[in-house]
């Protein structure tokens, strides 16, 4: 089938620019704080329409490129904020930071917009362009930082969310474009036919629904300390940070009825908790497990044999004696690693040097069942994530501190970031953190429990263990690799014809 390019009319060669930029705009409004979430079927509409009506390979770039700029200025503004407070960086300096970081991220959104200009004049536009879209997505992570999936806007609809187990949150990213490239099919006024790739979503219908709420009979306590960064601790000061989170943990224990030997979770937490480095705290540790029956699940700063820090998380059974430690293995930009061409940003972490990443997929053996723990950032990465249900785990805990984003909307960001690797694995997610937001999050992706931020308490929480694997956590990203085939094959011809 024939598509020749022609040169579009006048008014058509005025539109691509603003409407890069609207795209960019909507994309921002479908996530927190904004919450419009109705917009993300529409959000990439205005770029798909710039760059199919844009004939050259160069402008359909830049319009890319400006539509990502917007989107990772709106979406990450935040990352502004941190370096100005806890990077000891001026306003000037946070935010050229923040533009070199929004202008490097946005090289992920021009190649989509040179991609998805030739992809949009075949009559294969409607497939090709969001397997285009979901194989650029993927590459996020590898390359450097990982964020919002555009899937991710998606976490409360219920009837696209039953994807999510089965080719995690891209496949709700692929859907949001081919509802985006419909559209713009719609207002050039293609064959119908070319349409006809839309009768797939009622088939929606027939993948199996999120399941029901239900009680869980396992218990919990999440503890939510509410203690803040700071420059220094003097050791008064660090014994009784430890006394009050220790004395805040023991009250919550007496409202749970004992009839197991429940699990506490201390957070992420932004002071001294030296597990290794202070023998003292270490062996208290062992005896709050002991005396409480419980099993004893914190954050701390482990170390290599040549002591470079990492950030870890470590178990304590009910004996009072150690089970494993779990080493974070996706650090993060500018916190606990810098950039590289970022040597000039502050870093936000206290702590001495950069951070050294694990390597293992811990799965922590508690009698009959078994968890793993995820801390913090690690929840912006699905196959990250998938590798601990996969490995046995049958419930997750999430260890995060979200103070460095202040009041701002990357907290519930990050929420939804968590709340979909639940849906994607079928897995309880118990989150605690230091400062908001604690929640217990069930295998649908819903809050069933939550702290407000700001708050100190100890949070029950009920969940089950569950042993049945998801095809998501079983396979993985098996989905994106079918869509980079499928863009690649799609794109062959003109690929082709470029190189001649």
């Amino acid at each position: 089938m024939k598509t020749a390019e022609q040169a579009p009319p006048t008014w058509r060669r005025k539109l691509p620019a603003p409407l890069a930029l609207l795209s960019g705009l909507l994309l921002v409004l479908t996530f927190p704080d904004a919450d419009l979430t109705y917009l993300a079927p529409f959000a990439l509409a205005p770029l798909l329409y710039a760059v199919t009506v844009v004939t050259r390979a160069i402008p359909r770039f830049f319009l890319g490129w400006i539509c990502g700029i917007v989107y990772w200025l709106g979406a990450c503004y935040w990352i502004q904020f941190t370096l100005a407070n806890y990077g000891d960086l001026n306003l000037g300096l946070s935010m050229l930071a923040l533009a070199l970081f929004a202008m490097i991220k946005a090289l992920h959104m021009a190649v989509f917009g040179l991609a998805a200009g030739y992809l949009m004049q075949r009559w294969w536009a409607i497939p090709a362009t969001a397997a285009a879209w979901v194989a650029i997505e993927r590459t996020h992570g590898p390359l450097g930082f990982a964020w919002q999936a555009l899937g991710n806007a998606g976490i409360d609809m219920s009837l696209l969310l039953r994807l999510a187990p089965i080719v995690g949150v891209y496949g709700l990213s692929f859907a949001f474009v081919m509802m985006s490239a419909a559209l713009v099919l719609v207002a050039l006024r293609r064959p119908r036919k070319q349409l006809a790739w839309m009768l797939v979503f009622p088939l929606l219908y027939l993948l199996p629904a999120m399941p029901e709420h239900e009680e869980g009979r396992h218990q919990a306590l999440l503890v939510q300390p509410n203690v803040n960064d700071r420059d220094s601790w003097t050791y008064d000061e660090v014994r009784a940070m430890q006394n009050r989170i220790f004395s805040l943990s023991t009250a919550g224990l007496r409202v749970l009825d004992k009839r197991e030997e429940p699990l506490v979770i201390w957070p992420e937490l932004p002071a001294p908790v030296p597990y290794y480095a202070d023998a003292e705290f270490r062996e208290r540790t062992h005896q709050f497990a002991r005396e409480q029956k419980v099993w004893f699940l914190f954050g701390t700063v482990g170390y290599t044999p040549q002591r470079e820090p990492k950030n870890s998380a470590v178990l304590i059974n009910p004996q009072g004696e150690f089970v494993d430690r779990y080493d974070k293995t996706f650090l993060v930009p500018f916190g606990e690693y810098v950039p590289p061409f970022f040597e000039w940003v502050g870093k936000v972490s206290n702590e001495t040097g950069n951070f050294v990443p694990g390597n293992r997929t811990v799965v922590f053996p508690m009698r009959a069942y078994k968890m793993s723990a995820i801390i913090c950032y690690e929840s912006a990465f699905p196959h990250l994530v998938r590798r601990f249900p996969d490995a046995g785990a049958e419930v997750l805990a999430n260890l995060s501190y979200d103070g460095y984003f202040g009041n701002l909307s990357a907290r519930r960001q990050h929420l939804n970031l968590v709340r979909m690797r639940a849906a994607e694995n079928r897995r309880w997610i118990l989150r605690a953190t230091s400062d908001g937001i604690t929640v217990n999050v069930d295998p649908a992706g819903r809050i069933v429990d939550s702290l407000p931020q700001g708050f100190a308490a100890a949070m029950p929480a009920q969940f089950n263990y569950i042993e049945e694997k998801t095809l998501y956590t079983r396979y993985g990203d098996w989905f994106c690799l079918l869509c980079a085939a499928i863009a690649l094959a799609a794109l062959a011809p003109g690929l082709r014809r470029s190189a001649r």
